[in-house]
């Protein structure tokens, strides 16, 4: 009976256990966002497709109005999407301008974008959109990092 009552051995072999335990717990910890995994979750661009019309209202000049149209995916909140036509940009939930372009009155995108909306950006400058300009829609997560979701050149 003596041996069942003599438990002095246990303790220094549950403390090891533990201490070991709390080792790998706070390795793993630390290597992750050492890696900068941890940054990453959450972060996910959504994916959707859309289809750009450039418009020349004006003989002689570059484009004058680009028109963005969801053509499915998933579904957007535009307050987190940029517009970027060279080096200007815009979100696409407000009627703005910003230099050379402008979502005029009625053209922006509604608070959660989906198959079938349509942005329009038109060019504030006397000489339109230069050919060769990248057009592109941007999605800012919440944890700061951006990503191009869509691009497009206007045409020549």
């Amino acid at each position: 009976m003596q041996l069942l009552s003599d438990d002095r051995g246990v303790s220094p072999v549950i403390g090891v256990i533990l201490m070991v335990a709390i080792t790998v717990i706070l390795a793993a910890v630390i290597g992750t966002f050492v890696l900068g995994l941890g940054s990453n979750v959450g972060n996910n661009a959504p994916s959707a497709t859309f289809n750009y019309e450039y418009e020349n209202v004006s003989s002689g000049t570059g484009t004058q109005y680009v028109n963005i149209t969801d053509q499915g995916g998933d579904s957007l909140d535009a307050g987190k999407i940029n517009v970027s036509i060279g080096d200007d940009s815009l979100q696409t939930n407000t009627e703005d301008s910003t230099g050379n372009i402008s979502i005029p009155s009625g053209g922006a995108w509604p608070d959660t974008v989906t198959a079938g909306d349509t942005l329009t950006v038109t060019d504030n400058s006397n000489r339109g959109i230069e050919a060769n300009t990248d057009v592109q829609l941007i999605w800012k997560s919440s944890g700061g990092s951006s990503s191009i979701i869509s691009s497009s050149t206007t045409p020549q």
